[in-house]
């Protein structure tokens, strides 16, 4: 993607259903759970890089000893920073005790992260947090080993004055208003609640402090702890939690915004992200991972049962689809193809823009993970082409010789390497004209395959702010002198914020928003943004539930293709010689590529919840207002 955005995060959760013994007997090492969360989160490090956690809990332990563990790092290779504290601890706890090398019960009883339960998380710093306070997990401690709470989560609340305000009312007195704490605290306030009532119920039953510990244990009803923690959750999410005398959990939002999917066997349940993270690390097939449920919690008890249990009423699903555009590693079998499919249906328009002429276009794409709608893009122009060449042949059927068959079968497309990525920038770059600069030079251009009379297209993910286009791809496509240049997003135009994620929290910050806006001032309509805002300001009190979304009034004066021609031309600045078009994916051909990932709030402001009317109807007045705020 040219222009960067900070998103989704990733977890991982693993527990061993086996003795430490059974592992080192199998696999060499009694280290195992450490190693396969190493490649967990490794494998999943494109959904955060500002931080990494993991935190590990031995069960079965005797008082006095260590049982949780956990480390974060907010430095910068966190990943790569946590497991070699981990690796260099354990290295010297074996070096200082010898007698520890092959005994797993010393190994398990006096070096960390030795254990049966591992949770992990790598973060995006989506507020532009990134001390080591806001890194996964959170730990929530307490001498009574059910009642130590560690919480790791992808997600993001549009309600969080609404949850604090919950906890207020409590009795609590939360140390912040962020989305983290306040999950984190009311799922603790109810987990306090279930212990209290068990143990008063073991009390009425003659046991003691101590006899009560395991029968609590057993009896924590965690399906009801999630139901009461998260009734009035608004947002997209899955959370993931380890209780500290072992249980564990991961529960996914009713809309099924954020993705979990899961995997067990007699050896392990591992929750991940993303499925191919578990296929490649744990070397299971594709069918073999299933997906936790919208609104369900998996729970995972002590004693090793696996229940899926609904705690939430599922809503129409409305799975992000930047999962599969974007965020997402290709690797997964069903995104790969959605990708290239993107790329496909996207053909008609392009070959429409170059005046079906192929032979004078050559085709490239953005690194890096626009390649494989690249290569859906140029499977089309094959067919088409092909298509072409068989049309040829019939037409001159009569008099075809075999020079000129040989002509018509070498017409080749023509695709190339084009955008090469230099450089990640980095934030220091603090003055306009300085970051300007920079951000001019993140791409260079492969010189030499293009001629004065050639079409040059390259495809992009997609385009929320324009700033790398304007300032750096569309000058440097220029510099090779192709007679047209034509961009194309596999994603429809970003025209509202998003506030499950994607740190979009600013309409004016969206190049389609702008567009829309010269639009109206062009065709004498910007007496409608004062309508709109008029309507805005007349719902901020009421419920979320009865908030319309207005701003879709505003895009619905212009069609599609205006506002992409207008985006063209204020991405394309005076210097630039060739002709500029942009062209965008369709909402409808989205969800043709992406079938199971219906979620298009940012594309059509059909927001999967009732929060996010609130956000949207917020970031216009702050727009308006002229505030430099979040709408969220």
């Amino acid at each position: 993607m040219s222009d960067a955005i900070k998103h989704e995060c990733g977890i991982a959760l693993l527990r061993l259903k086996k003795p430490l013994e059974y592992y080192k007997e199998k696999y060499g090492t009694a280290f195992y759970g450490v190693e396969k969360m190493y490649l967990l989160l490794e494998k999943q490090h494109n959904r955060g890089q500002d931080g990494a956690g993991l935190a590990s809990i031995k069960l079965d332990v005797e008082p006095g000893e260590r049982y949780i563990s956990r480390i974060r790092s907010n430095q910068a290779q966190p990943i790569q920073d946590i497991f070699g504290q981990i690796n260099a601890r354990i290295s010297q706890e074996l070096e200082l005790h010898p007698e520890y090398k092959d005994n797993v019960a010393l190994q398990k009883e006096h070096i960390p992260y030795v254990g049966e339960v591992f949770l992990g998380h790598v973060r995006y710093g989506t507020f532009g947090k990134n001390s080591i306070e806001n890194v996964h997990p959170f730990l929530r401690q307490n001498n009574w080993m059910h009642r130590n709470l560690i919480v790791a989560g992808n997600f993001n609340m549009t309600n969080v004055k609404e949850l604090f305000q919950d906890l207020v009312r409590l009795g609590q007195h939360p140390k912040q208003m962020a989305d983290t704490v306040t999950v984190m605290e009311k799922i603790g306030h109810f987990l306090d609640d279930e212990v209290t009532d068990l143990y008063q119920e073991c009390k009425e039953n003659g046991l003691s402090k101590r006899e009560a510990s395991p029968v609590i244990a057993e009896k924590l009803n965690i399906g009801r702890i999630l139901r009461r923690a998260s009734k009035n959750w608004d947002g997209g999410y899955a959370m993931a939690g380890l209780i500290g005398h072992g249980d564990a959990f991961v529960t996914r939002d009713p809309a099924g915004i954020r993705p979990a999917y899961y995997y067990q066997d007699d050896e392990i349940v591992v929750v991940a992200s993303e499925r191919p993270v578990i296929q490649t690390v744990f070397n299971v097939p594709f069918d073999a991972i299933q997906e936790i449920t919208p609104g369900h919690a998996l729970i995972i008890k002590k004693d090793g049962r696996v229940i899926d249990e609904k705690v939430r009423e599922a809503s129409v699903k409305k799975a992000c689809s930047f999962e599969r555009i974007y965020f997402s590693r290709g690797s997964d079998a069903e995104i790969y193809q959605e990708r290239k499919e993107l790329g496909k249906l996207i053909m008609p328009a392009v070959l429409k823009a170059v005046g079906h002429d192929t032979e004078n276009t050559v085709f490239s794409y953005i690194p890096n993970t626009a390649e494989t709608s690249f290569f859906g893009m140029v499977e089309a122009a094959n067919d088409y082409l092909n298509q072409h060449k068989i049309n040829l042949i019939l037409e001159n059927k009569d008099n075809l010789s075999a020079d000129k068959l040989k002509e018509i079968l070498d017409v080749k497309l023509r695709s190339e390497k084009i955008a090469i990525k230099d450089v990640k920038l980095r934030t220091f770059i603090t003055e306009d004209s300085s970051r300007d600069d920079m951000v001019a030079h993140v791409y260079d251009v492969t010189y030499g395959v293009i001629k004065p009379t050639d079409n040059l297209v390259i495809i992009d993910d997609s385009i929320v702010r324009g700033t790398t286009l304007k300032k750096s791809i569309i000058k440097m496509m220029d510099r090779l002198n192709p007679k047209k240049i034509v961009i194309v997003s596999s994603a429809p135009q970003i025209r509202y914020p998003d506030c499950y994620g994607i740190d979009m929290a600013k309409l004016e910050t969206l190049v389609a928003f702008q567009a829309m806006l010269e639009l109206l001032k062009e065709n004498n309509k910007y007496y409608l943004v004062d309508e709109v805002y008029a309507k805005c300001k007349a719902q901020e009190h009421l419920n979320d539930s009865e908030v319309v979304n207005y701003v879709n009034e505003l895009y619905e004066q212009f069609t599609d293709e205006q506002i992409s021609d207008k985006i063209a031309v204020m991405l394309t600045e005076p210097s630039v010689k060739a002709e500029v078009k942009i062209i965008f994916q369709s909402v409808a051909d989205l969800h043709k590529a992406c079938p199971k990932n219906s979620g298009d709030w940012y594309f059509t402001g059909d927001y999967p919840t009732d929060g996010g009317n609130r956000v949207v109807n917020r970031a216009f007045m702050n727009f308006y207002e002229g505030k430099d705020a979040r709408a969220y």
